[in-house]
């Protein structure tokens, strides 16, 4: 999810909207008319058929003559995708073999220092770099790529993988010549988006893999570009650009368009990347939470881990607010955002003498070297809401030869200095709000322009009001490292808890997700406005959208390295290596308070891939054990057989606990006691069993743990588990003994496994509700 556009507005849903509104060409029937995704027990299919397709069609057929299948689902889910009526669908659900019907669902994308910051550059002899290296395949559902970018060179690797079995689509402005041994494959997904909105404009975007939007070669290139020397972003963050897995192939699926990603399409996308043998699926979007079994991602997901593919997602950009994740199932990397140890400053410089710290990606003709008359927007504009400088706001009068004081909030951070300069302002001073708080997102604005934090802004104001003839000025100073503390977690990384299953912690972990380099479209400037006529080929944008590829591409170093981990034990390694704590011991803080982060907030920590990749132990699930734990949230057999494509009916004798789901962190929730206190004396007394697998060497780990408060207790039995041989597996059992505390009563602690080498460490969240 990218971050170019504060508030939970997000530049696709805007424009997602004018196009819905603007297709009204569309027949009087098909106005009545929805798509639908069903979802079809191919167990109960009759013997007269002889083809699954044969029986759709012929199901679809008897609720309506004219309707047509969109999509024909075989891998990671089984049915089709159609257009109906409320009526045909009603009648479609009482036929044999309907598992379910799911309405169409619109996503949103969730919109170079990290290597080094990653430790990755002094740690290259660690990864394999030989030919396992480079059999890795990583398929990454975006707005597609734009496949001059040199971040998909083709120098030095091989032939494709015997394994691939995709290929390079033709469309608008590309052919399959534009596909190499980096970019191996590209393809596109459009009946969805086209039977919602009506046919694409092709003036506006290619019906093709190319990318018009910038996001989708920006992951692609984060997870696994090749190194580019001397990138940079008009001179910003200026050095060496690589992706996470640079000996990686790509392969790339459009699934999001400027309406938005449709759910009957990544469906699409994902059923064929499974087919055409991708290892690893990088997805930068979402769309809410819903039950599993409704959420195509979600849905999708599931098909591509049993395959054995791990599949890697954005956690959202709605934070700091609680229950804000998206992307929840436990069968997917969750992944938040957090900063990098890089800034780029820009200072504002008041006519008071007092200086104020922000940042700017603006680089240009500088401002004349003196200070300038400086106006507040709101007192700039006859509009209710002028402070924010939305469009045709502002009074020319009152603005030309000024800087002028914009509020964030509601319309593109960069579309406000565009406002500005429209009417002849010569400069912008762009303040946070209290909903951004000390956030600060880079950008390249269209002219001199800084973005400073809400206390700042206030300080800044103060000083506006109160001074009749009020100047400023502002000093660009370019690229800075070094920067501490870092990381922190970026405020609008969404958290937990996890609103779906409070017993599954969410996210995973984070990873660098704030002013991130890399690759960029050459068919729209870096700001992404209409106006911005500049052309680059890296940007620098923001985002859990960023952080997301990021493990994608590490998760497939860590295949590579280990071909026959299953995506648990890939996504185990991540998480039980990374870290929550600087150097200096202090916690890793959290950007919108200013105070520690929890693990609802980074989840297991920042992720460390040099340690990730000799984890010492590992937390592993199978498929059974994803089955049971959806036996253990009480699904029923058929909500279960949409995920599962087969019939599997949870043992009635059988007891299910998502206590003892193998995952590697712990949350419990609990129940508050009746009324507002708590302390009644009373505790509760909750077990949780897990199982560890050795991957390393023969060795004995010794638990330690910690807890934040004395109103759990919590022990381990027993104390130390000694493995012999590798794969050999060693189960353990937690104890967790709870006061009686008030609803919304958190308690953070850790449990660690180590050996004096290796440090297997799982975050614990207690929580009462």
């Amino acid at each position: 999810m990218v971050k170019r556009m504060q508030g939970s507005g997000f530049l696709l849903t805007v424009l997602g909207l004018c196009l819905a509104f603007a297709a009204v060409a569309v027949e009087r029937s098909d106005e009545e008319r929805k798509t639908y995704i069903v979802h079809m027990a191919t167990s109960q299919m009759p013997e007269s058929f002889q083809e699954h397709v044969h029986w759709y069609d012929s199901s679809l057929k008897s609720v309506s003559e004219s309707a047509e299948m969109l999509y024909k689902y075989s891998n990671v889910v089984h049915g089709f995708s159609t257009r109906l009526t409320a009526e045909e669908a009603r009648l479609l659900q009482g036929r044999p073999g309907i598992l379910s019907i799911a309405e169409e669902t619109r996503y949103e994308l969730h919109t170079t220092r990290t290597p080094e910051f990653l430790g990755l550059d002094k740690s290259a002899q660690l990864f394999p770099e030989s030919e396992s290296a480079s059999e890795v395949i990583i398929g990454v559902l975006d707005t597609g790529v734009w496949p001059e970018s040199k971040s998909f060179d083709e120098t030095g690797l091989g032939p494709v993988p015997n394994s691939w079995k995709g290929e390079c689509e033709t469309g608008t402005n590309f052919n399959s010549s534009n596909c190499n041994r980096k970019l191996i494959g590209a393809r596109f997904f459009s009946k969805g988006y086209e039977a919602t909105l009506g046919p694409i404009d092709e003036s506006k975007e290619s019906k093709s893999p190319r990318d018009d939007d910038g996001h989708g070669t920006h992951t692609a290139t984060t997870a696994a570009g090749s190194v580019v020397a001397g990138a940079s972003l008009f001179g910003f963050a200026e050095g060496t650009a690589r992706g996470m897995a640079t000996r990686a192939r790509i392969a790339a699926y459009k699934v999001c368009w400027i309406g938005g990603c449709f759910s009957t399409d990544i469906l699409a996308a994902l059923d064929k990347a499974v087919e055409d043998n991708v290892d690893i699926l990088s997805l930068s979007l979402g769309g809410g939470m819903s039950d599993y079994y409704r959420d195509s991602v979600a849905v999708g997901a599931f098909g591509a881990m049993e395959k054995g593919i791990l599949v890697s997602c954005s956690a959202g950009n709605a934070g700091p607010s609680s229950f804000s994740l998206s992307n929840a199932a436990p069968w997917i990397t969750t992944v938040g955002a957090g900063t990098l140890d890089r800034d780029f400053p820009a200072f504002v410089s008041l006519g008071n003498g007092k200086n104020y710290s922000g940042v700017s990606l603006y680089k240009g003709n500088d401002l004349p070297g003196k200070l300038l008359s400086f106006v507040y927007a709101g007192n700039a504009s006859n509009a209710p809401n002028g402070n924010l400088c939305m469009t045709n706001t502002l009074i020319p009068e009152k603005v030309a030869g000024k800087i002028v004081m914009c509020d964030r909030g509601v319309n593109p951070r960069v579309q406000k200095g565009s406002v500005v300069k429209a009417a002849g302002g010569i400069g912008m001073v762009l303040a946070n709000t209290a909903s951004n708080g000390e956030e600060l997102v880079a950008d390249a604005h269209l002219l001199p322009a800084t973005a400073v934090g809400q206390k700042s802004g206030d300080a800044i104001k103060s000083y506006l009001f109160s001074d009749s003839d009020p100047t400023v000025t502002i000093f660009f100073e370019g690229t800075k490292v070094g920067i501490q503390p870092s990381p922190v977690v970026a405020a609008f990384s969404s958290r937990g808890p996890n609103s779906i299953t409070a017993e599954i912690l969410k996210p995973d972990l984070i990873a660098p997700g704030v002013n991130i380099l890399a690759g960029w479209s050459g068919a729209v400037g870096p700001t992404g406005l209409p106006t911005d006529k500049r052309r680059v080929d890296f940007n620098i944008i923001s985002g859990t959208s960023m952080s997301c590829p990021h493990v994608s591409g590490l998760a497939g170093l860590l295949k590579a390295a280990h071909p026959d981990w299953s995506p648990a034990a890939i996504r185990s390694a991540l998480m039980t290596t990374s870290y929550t704590n600087y150097k200096n011991g202090q916690k890793i803080q959290d950007l919108a308070t200013g105070k520690p982060s929890t693990p609802f907030d980074h989840g297991a920590g920042h992720v460390d891939p040099v340690s990730a990749l000799e984890p010492g132990l590992v937390y592993d699930l199978t498929v059974d054990d994803y089955l049971y734990f959806l036996c253990a949230i009480k699904y029923s057999a058929p909500q279960i057989s949409v995920l599962a494509k087969k019939n599997f009916t949870c043992d009635a004798d059988k007891k299910y606990s998502v206590a003892d789901f193998n995952y590697p962190s712990f949350s419990v929730p609990l129940e508050a006691p009746l009324g507002s206190g708590g302390g009644d004396g009373a505790s509760t007394v909750v077990k949780h069993t897990r199982t560890l697998t050795n991957v390393g060497s023969a060795s004995t780990y010794k638990v330690s743990i910690s807890s934040e408060s004395e109103s759990v207790k919590i022990s381990v039995e027993p104390g130390s588990l000694s493995f012999s041989e590798l794969n050999e597996k060693k189960s353990y059992t937690v104890t967790f003994t709870a006061a009686s505390m008030p609803s919304n009563t958190n308690v953070f602690g850790r449990i660690e496994w180590s050996d004096g080498k290796h440090v297997v460490g799982s975050p614990i969240v207690v929580s009462w509700t």
